[in-house]
């Protein structure tokens, strides 16, 4: 298991913070061959031999990760301190507060009942006389026979006795009455019972306070609320609670008010119940989130649609691609190692949806005894006319050139050429011109070896430098030709120090990769350049199983007016024939006839063969893999399968507008879209051209292409346009007889191209047409008052000269006194002697009225002007 690749080397280059080539370089010298690419898989066995190499580098990056993480911990701490403390404060200033509230509350009753009234009582006794004292004792006795003889008594000794027998009466009644109280207690809880028999049931629970209370005043005396004035201070005189039952008290008023409280079991139940819908609604948000997590995708997925899933921006997507080395485009599609790390950097992943029918097929394992040597298979790439296909040409001896509109290569052609010595190369011609990203990619892909064309007399060019990162990226070796040394202007040494300002030196100069100096026209050093490619290819030791059902690429495919759809397929494995059935992308057909690039029919083709087939139902897109099954049925299933996922794709990748967008069309007030639909003779040009058309989208003006496919243009194109108000662009097809009647009788506009500068050209003029012109403000002429004349119910006329330009009468005009503007309006009237005149030149004079202004004076300065309308451009 220590073998299988468990590590991409871009988490091990983070970790070691060590470059990529320093890596591959290291591994070479130890006899370890990786693809120079960052998603390249390692084994455990292989990042050990890293770690023993380059640990002093991460551990520099560790020590310097720890210094930074302590810091932070460090941050982390003193802030929970203080939070810490501040939490500390703000409880014990609360708990302070509870427990003074509780403190006062107890201490009021203590100072009436103990400090008080027991001096009062207890001073009394001194300051009566000796006399009175046994007439005080004599009343004692007779409270004992019945309750109404006391009362009668009471009443005299009130009326003759002065305040302080009251007090000597109240105080012997509260020593004594502790005696006698079961006589008494008996009698009245009788009569008081028989009384309030039925308040006490239908008021149990104030029947209970009620009971409470008189315990406690029984035991005191019975005979305070016999006092006179129904004195109940000794009722006040509560005792003081406990510690704990304080502590309960708060307790339990903080679960009240916190909604704890276990006393009714309603509540209870109703908190429960909230507690459980809200950790459900929890869940299932949770359960949202992570699934919003997951884009479950099909390998037909663009750039755009992958950042419509996501929603993130497209330049975003293209960044992150460009820093792992791959040069994409909006519509270029991705595979499916390249989706899965785009996606890990926004934090998503990728879920690929496959029929269950496609897992079935299971990839057919090679013995070594029927690997045979295959043909190299080398893409030529470069910029526009810089002799790639003049190259092609002179190896096949042949013209391409003659064939391509304007000169320019517009499709990716694919060719076998067999050499003097029997040798086979298949070669792919990819477009140099800057819209055709996505074909050179592709070609990329596919190959074994890249050829570089470079022109000698000129320089590194932009689409040479985007070559030169495809082939980095597709980890093939590259090969520079350097082309057109037969002219006179021609420099190669200032291609190669180019080169090696990009940190490729070549072999002259001491590098690894090889170069050549050719002349495509003459054929001077091409087969020179042959033999390194051939050499090239003895080094990587390509071999291939041609008894193998077979399995590919497709290239291109088209529609051709007699065949059907006709596609372009490269055999990278195994053996094709006539009759097998076939399925590419969500395509599917049994192989009728198969054709070289000469036309020539053939009946097997085996691997490193490029072919043209017929058979498919459909036209499949330009880098689908192709295989072949053993049942027509299952191919049908599958494809049919695939274009059901694709459909569901398309409708979740739709991209609808948005409130914001619509604010901002609003604020821009003059937002425009531009619907195009776009039908090409071949995939490849129809996604190049989707690519550069989109490229032209600005604030003001949008190009949405709301169709695109292969084939001539259609009644269902025209109606399409009818209905979405959008004009229809086809590349090198032309429309069918009642597509164009349909067209006409619709005013559909119908625009054929066949070189691909012209259609975006005029693309870009009809969306500057489309813009609203910019107001500039344009002086025609100056004029200086001479005199004035003053005219009943006309107004004041000026008599002036003109002193530049010219004068118009439908012009604006703006009064100027010492430099200064007084007055902006237009002219009323403009004449010459006595004709009314359209306008006056340079040097003559004229009397000329501003509308609705009289306030004009000799030496004013008048200058004329006009408002003109300025083109916007793109």
């Amino acid at each position: 298991m220590a073998d299988q690749p468990s590590i991409r080397l871009n988490k091990v280059l983070r970790e070691f913070n060590i470059s990529l080539d320093r890596v591959v370089d290291y591994l070479a010298q130890q006899g370890v061959e990786i693809e120079a690419r960052p998603t390249t898989k390692i084994s455990n066995e292989v990042y050990q031999l890293l770690l023993d190499e380059f640990e002093t580098d991460k551990s520099k990056k560790d020590a310097s990760f720890e210094i930074s993480e302590e810091k932070r911990k460090e941050k982390e701490k003193l802030r929970q301190l203080q939070e810490a403390k501040e939490l500390e404060r703000q409880q014990a200033a609360a708990q302070k507060e509870e427990v003074v509230r509780a403190r006062v509350d107890i201490e009021k009753p203590k100072m009436l009942g103990k400090i008080d009234l027991n001096p009062v009582k207890k001073q009394a006794p001194p300051k009566e006389s000796p006399a009175e004292t046994p007439a005080a004792e004599a009343p004692a006795t007779p409270p004992a026979a019945t309750p109404d003889a006391t009362t009668k008594q009471e009443a005299p000794v009130a009326d003759q006795t002065p305040t302080p027998e009251t007090e000597e009466k109240i105080t012997t009644q509260y020593k004594k009455l502790s005696g006698p109280k079961k006589t008494g207690q008996t009698i009245n809880l009788d009569a008081v019972n028989s009384k309030e028999k039925t308040v006490e049931e239908a008021r149990k629970r104030k029947r209970k306070r009620i009971s409470k209370d008189t315990k406690p005043d029984a035991k005191k005396g019975g005979a305070t609320a016999r006092t006179k004035g129904g004195n109940r201070q000794p009722q006040v005189a509560k005792e003081e609670p406990s510690e704990e039952e304080v502590q309960k008290q708060i307790r339990e008023t903080l679960e009240k008010l916190q909604g704890k409280s276990t006393k009714s079991k309603g509540a209870k139940y109703r908190r429960d119940k909230r507690d459980q819908h809200r950790q459900k609604s929890e869940d299932e948000l949770a359960q949202i989130e992570a699934e919003s997590k997951i884009i479950r995708v099909t390998e037909f997925i663009t750039v755009g649609e992958i950042a419509t899933l996501m929603e993130v921006g497209t330049t975003e997507i293209i960044s992150a691609c460009m820093s792992l080395g791959i040069m994409v485009t909006m519509n270029q599609r991705l595979d499916a190692e390249t989706l899965s790390i785009v996606a890990e950097e926004f934090g998503y992943q990728v879920e690929f949806v496959k029929t269950e029918l496609e897992e079935n097929i299971e990839e057919e394992a090679d013995s070594e005894e029927d690997l045979t040597l295959r043909a190299p298979i080398v893409t030529v790439m470069g910029h526009v006319d810089h002799g790639k296909t003049s190259l092609l040409d002179f190896i096949r001896e042949e013209n391409v050139i003659a064939g391509e509109s304007g000169g320019i290569t517009q499709h990716i052609g694919a060719y076998s050429v067999s050499l003097k010595d029997g040798q086979r190369i298949t070669f792919l011609d990819t477009p140099g011109h800057e819209a055709f990203t996505a074909m050179r990619a592709r070609g990329t892909q596919v190959t074994d070896i890249a050829i570089i064309v470079v022109a000698a007399d000129d320089d590194i060019m932009p689409q040479t430098k985007e070559a030169i990162s495809h082939a980095q990226a597709a980890g093939v070796p590259i090969i520079f030709a350097i082309n057109k040394i037969d002219k006179p202007t021609a420099n190669p040494d200032k291609i190669k120090e180019a080169l090696a300002g990009m940190n490729l030196l070549v072999e002259d100069w001491g590098g690894k990769i090889q170069s050549h100096d050719i002349s495509a026209l003459k054929g001077t050093g091409v087969s020179e350049l042959l033999e390194k490619v051939l050499l090239e290819a003895e080094i990587l030791e390509l071999k291939a199983n041609p008894k193998r059902r077979a399995k590919g690429t497709v290239v291109e495919a088209y529609l051709d007016k007699g065949r059907g759809y006709v596609s372009t397929i490269l055999v990278q494995n195994g053996t094709l024939k006539i009759g097998d059935y076939l399925l590419a992308g969500k395509h599917s057909g049994k192989v009728k006839a198969m054709f070289d690039e000469r036309g020539k029919t053939l009946t097997e083709v085996p691997p490193s063969t490029p072919v043209s087939v017929l058979g498919l139902d459909g036209a499949p897109q330009a880098g689908d893999s192709f295989n072949v099954l053993e049942d027509e049925k299952e191919a049908k299933q599958i494809a049919a399968k695939r274009t059901q996922l694709l459909r569901e794709q398309n409708v979740r990748t739709q991209k609808h507008i948005t409130l914001d967008e619509i604010g901002r069309r609003i604020a821009l007030g003059d937002f425009k879209e531009l619907n195009i639909i776009l039908k090409g003779d071949v995939d490849g040009s129809v996604e190049a051209l989707t690519d550069s058309l989109q490229k032209l989208s600005t604030e003001e003006i949008q190009v949405n292409i709301i169709h695109k496919g292969v084939g001539a243009i259609t009644e269902s194109d025209v109606l399409l346009a009818t209905a979405s108000d959008a004009i229809v662009i086809g590349f090198n097809v032309r429309p069918t007889g009642n597509s164009r009647e349909l067209a006409e009788k619709e005013a559909i506009d119908i625009r054929s191209y066949s070189i691909i500068y012209d259609a975006i050209n005029d693309v870009k003029d009809a969306m500057e047409g489309m813009l609203s012109p910019d107001l500039k403000e344009e002086v025609t002429g100056m004029a200086e008052i001479r005199e004035t004349y003053k005219i009943s119910k006309v107004g004041t006329i000026a008599g002036c000269m003109v002193l530049s330009g010219k004068i118009f009468r439908n012009s604006g005009v703006r009064l100027i006194r010492d430099g200064v503007v007084i007055y902006t309006g237009v002219l009323d009237s403009l004449k010459r002697f006595k004709d009314d005149v359209k306008e006056v030149a340079k040097g003559y004079d004229c009397g000329l009225q501003i509308k609705n202004y009289n306030e004009i004076k000799e030496g004013d300065q008048i200058e004329c002007f006009k408002e003109v309308a300025v083109k916007k451009t793109l």
